[in-house]
C-alpha cells in the first residue's frame, strides 16, 4: 500500500537485513534497474564526520576516548563500547538515527517525479519505521553463511554472532516485510529473485 508519507510522487521502498545477509548486493542490483539508493549507513558516517553536531553529540555522551588521533571518530573503538552495553547503544541510537532520518528525507525529497526510492535501513525492524514505506523488502540468509562472510570482513565468528545478536530476529523482519529475498543461493538466484521483485512489485506501482 502508497503511505505517500514523506514523497506521494514516488515508490518508497524500505530495504533491510541482519549484518552479512548480502543487502548491500540487493541495494546495488536495484540501482542498476533504476533505482534511487538512499544508503543509512552511509548517511550515518557522514554525520558523524569531523566538525559535525553529530560527532560533537557522541563525544559528549562517550568522552574523547572515542576519537582517532585526527580527530575522527574511532569507529571499532565506539562498537566495542556499545555492542556490550544495550544502554550505551541506546544512547548512541538516540544520537544517530534522528540525524540518519532527516537526511534520508532530505536525499528521497529530492528524486525526480515517479522515481523508485530504495531506502537501504540495516535497522529497520528495530527502529519501527515499517510504516514509512510503500513496501518493505527483507533479504534473508541462513546464520551459517552471514557468520562466514563477517569473518571474511576481519571479524571474528565470535564478534559476528555478537553483532547479529543484538540485531532483529528473522521472524522479526519477517513481520514487517512485504517480500523476502532469501541470498543463501547463489548471485545468479538472487538476481533472479530481484528481478522478479521489479517485475512483480516495482512495475505495476510505477503505472
Amino acid at each position: 500500500m502508497r503511505s505517500g508519507r514523506y514523497c506521494p510522487d514516488v515508490l518508497r521502498i524500505g530495504l533491510t537485513g541482519g549484518i552479512g545477509s548480502g543487502k548491500s548486493t540487493v541495494s546495488r542490483l536495484l540501482a542498476e534497474r533504476g533505482a534511487v539508493i538512499v544508503d543509512a549507513d552511509a548517511i550515518a558516517r557522514k554525520v558523524v564526520e569531523p566538525g559535525t553536531p553529530g560527532l560533537a553529540a557522541v563525544v559528549e555522551a562517550f568522552g574523547a576516548g572515542v576519537l582517532a588521533a585526527d580527530g575522527s571518530l574511532n569507529r571499532p573503538g565506539l562498537a566495542a563500547v556499545v555492542f556490550a552495553d544495550p544502554e550505551a547503544r541506546r544512547t548512541l541510537d538516540a544520537i544517530v538515527h534522528p540525524l540518519v532520518r532527516a537526511r534520508a528525507i532530505e536525499i528521497a525529497a529530492a528524486a525526480p517525479p515517479d522515481a523508485v526510492v530504495v531506502n537501504d535501513v540495516p535497522l529497520l525492524a528495530e527502529t519501527g519505521q515499517a510504516s514509512s514505506y510503500d513496501v518493505v523488502l527483507v533479504v534473508e540468509t541462513d546464520p551459517g553463511t552471514r557468520i562466514a562472510r563477517l569473518v571474511q570482513r576481519g571479524l571474528t565468528a565470535e564478534d559476528a554472532r555478537a553483532r547479529i545478536a543484538v540485531q532483529a530476529t528473522d521472524e522479526q523482519r519477517r513481520a514487517i516485510a512485504d517480500v523476502v529475498l532469501d541470498n543463501s543461493g547463489t548471485p545468479e538466484q538472487l538476481a533472479a529473485q530481484v528481478d522478479r521483485f521489479w517485475t512483480e512489485r516495482v512495475a505495476p506501482a510505477l503505472g
